[in-house]
């Protein structure tokens, strides 16, 4: 199977996507992510739903509203972003605007006199970087190589040691599952009137159903007009789940509600096994003793370890 995220090759998306798939295709935005798999040309997409800095990523939250389909998993993993450069001396840095926000700190600390450039994902970045002697990037450390001609200047400089970034991994429709922890749902009541936020809320609230996140986006139809996305702790197969969603569906009459799915969740780990190859291949052994390693990592830590994209 052939799973569909933000690209270049490199990217953290690239790193989550491996998770779920052997094959990788690129796109260069979450709409187009997620249109490719509503339209039926993959199976599976894997988009960014929110960073525990910077929140949710709004264009996923919007295409997700607009197009049809369903989220089968979830997949976390701890972000290390480091200052990628040809050199010391540089005058741009260029990343994604995400990488960028979760190390404001750190940037306007030790390099508040370059210019910070924006573009399509933190891959680009490197990409850019690599041409230009005056651009550093923001990314994994591993992205740095003698071969890549980038050395790492400063590593984790991310606000925070406990970055990390939700993606959701989606599917068709008819992929949709009633088994899981966790269900997201979309809701446009178009309607509004005092105590419509909380009836919504005490739906949830009087099933025992926690919500996990609650997120409200104009709808585009009208200035004060927003849909409200839901994360709860409880799968589609619970009786409460559908009480609850056939409320909500009442309160939302003039509206929609789009059921995503219920799924589990993935924490995925990087470093495990980019350490252990590292030490491996100083070694002199070989990628099947990482492999191993990985086998141990996980069997230990019940924890899915991957190895960097190559």
């Amino acid at each position: 199977m052939t799973a569909v995220t933000l690209g270049p090759a490199g990217t953290y998306s690239h790193r989550a996507a491996r998770a779920v798939a052997d094959e990788v295709s690129f796109r260069e935005s979450v709409t187009e992510i997620v249109a490719t798999v509503a339209d039926g040309d993959f199976d599976r997409g894997v988009v960014p739903i929110e960073n525990s800095i910077e929140g949710s990523v709004t264009e996923s939250l919007d295409a997700l509203a607009d197009r049809e389909v369903s989220v089968v998993e979830e997949i976390v993993t701890p972000i290390r972003h480091a200052l990628l450069a040809q050199e010391a001396d540089f005058a741009t840095v260029a990343s994604h605007s995400q990488a960028l926000a979760q190390c404001r700190t750190f940037l306007e600390r030790d390099h508040s006199d370059v210019t910070r450039e924006a573009v399509a994902s933190t891959a680009r970045g490197v990409e850019q970087a690599r041409r230009e002697p005056s651009v550093a990037a923001i990314g994994h450390p591993d992205n740095a190589s003698p071969e890549a001609g980038l050395e790492v200047l400063a590593e984790d400089i991310q606000d925070r040691d406990s970055n990390a970034t939700r993606f959701l991994v989606i599917g068709p429709t008819d992929h949709r599952s009633q088994a899981g922890g966790k269900t997201t749902i979309v809701v446009y009541p178009s309607n509004n009137y005092p105590g419509l936020l909380l009836e919504m809320l005490e739906t949830f609230a009087n099933r025992d159903i926690n919500l996990s996140r609650v997120e409200s986006r104009p709808s585009g139809e009208r200035l004060g007009d927003y849909q409200f996305h839901f994360d709860f702790e409880a799968g589609l197969y619970e009786d409460r789940t559908q009480n609850a969603i056939e409320a909500i569906r009442d309160i939302a009459a003039e509206g929609w509600v789009r059921v995503l799915g219920s799924y589990n969740t993935e924490h995925v780990l990087y470093w495990v096994l980019s350490q252990a190859f590292h030490t491996a291949f100083a070694a002199g052994h070989t990628r099947e003793d990482d492999l191993v390693a990985s086998q141990t990592a996980r069997a230990n830590t019940g924890l899915t370890v991957m190895s960097p994209p190559v």
